[in-house]
């Protein structure tokens, strides 16, 4: 067997490897958490609960819905809490491909990018959730009584916090732009309006179809774009002033 084919076949265990570590991580904090699935469940629920109608209650459409929403939401949440973990064996997997000053890039953004995503479902939430329930529980119909599926509930709220999650890392996908030199600072900032009128339409997009929710996507993405815009800038400069030195 020749040389490639050697460094090929290592290269292939050892991505097996951290995949394998990746997922066991997953499964330990999961095996965690198990046996609080239920008070988890709660948890994300009182958003919803604080601002239903006196009297009102979530139901369950299927028999089984008791048992497996929780537990659906207690995995999920095991990923997003191994995500470091995850992260970090992604990393030791392409660092040894990467130069020094590669290095010194992606570990800050990797980093960054995680507690991005946090703070997207933190935003999602404490103040989207609220803001959203309440709008969406003062629209009383008559002879409508208010009661939310667990199940529909779980998938809503997933969704919401992956659209916020990712909207978060608008910041780290504009310096990797400008680090790759596929665009620069000045270049996005001629193009602010249509970012403007684009978060806006991704908003309404990935948002349920009321204003509130829509606007409080597009909001944060654009202020998270000024603040990408600027950074990339700096380290554009940064970059200009190394390669003339």
């Amino acid at each position: 067997m020749t040389a490639p084919e050697n460094n090929f076949i290592s290269h292939l265990i050892e991505l097996r490897s951290r995949i394998l570590r990746a997922i066991v991580s997953v499964l330990v904090v999961f095996l965690c958490l198990a046996y609080f699935a239920q008070d988890l469940y709660h948890l994300l629920a009182m958003p919803l609960l604080a601002t239903m109608p006196e009297g009102s209650n979530m139901i369950a459409t299927d028999v089984a819905a008791p048992f497996f929403a929780p537990f659906k939401l207690t995995l999920v949440l095991s990923f997003f809490i191994a995500i470091p973990y995850v992260l970090y064996q992604i990393w030791g997997f392409v660092a040894p491909g990467l130069y020094k000053n590669e290095k010194n890039m992606v570990a800050p953004l990797l980093f960054s990018s995680t507690l991005l995503f946090y703070a997207g479902m933190a935003f999602a939430y404490f103040v989207v959730f609220p803001l959203a329930f309440a709008f969406f529980n003062s629209l009383e119909l008559e002879g409508v009584l208010v009661s939310t599926d667990i199940t529909s509930y779980l998938n809503f709220v997933l969704k919401i916090f992956f659209a916020f999650g990712l909207a978060f890392e608008i910041p780290v996908a504009i310096i990797l732009l400008c680090w790759t030199g596929a665009t620069n600072a000045d270049s996005l900032r001629a193009k602010r309006p249509y970012v403007i009128v684009g978060v806006f339409v991704v908003g309404m997009l990935l948002t349920p179809p009321d204003v509130i929710s829509q606007t409080l996507l597009a909001l944060p993405m654009w202020l998270l774009f000024e603040l990408g815009v600027i950074i990339g800038g700096l380290y554009s400069s940064k970059k200009q002033q190394q390669e003339s030195s």
